[in-house]
């Protein structure tokens, strides 16, 4: 069975480490894409073809080395000032 858009979005936010709210930014233009689609919104063809290309470039990059886990900014800067702490 194929999983649902939603279902594959979370899983990549676990794997990346990026906020929903960036994700739906930078794969759609839609900062609310991620809340949206867990209230119930229906995606279109091409929405789904956008998140589904977003997911699979941003995968290939980490691959390739030229991409990091982004994380959250706060969360990163808890951890830097953490790290320089130590």
């Amino acid at each position: 069975m194929e999983s649902s858009l939603l279902q594959r979005i979370e899983k990549f936010l676990e794997e990346s480490a990026i906020p929903p709210s960036v994700f739906g930014r930078a794969a759609v233009g839609d900062p609310r894409l991620v809340g949206d689609l867990r209230a119930g919104r229906k995606p279109g063809l091409q929405l789904v073809c956008r998140a589904e290309h977003f997911m699979n470039k941003w995968r290939a990059d980490f691959r390739a080395g030229r991409t990091t886990q982004r994380g959250d900014r706060r969360t990163r800067a808890v951890r830097n000032a953490m790290e320089a702490g130590a």
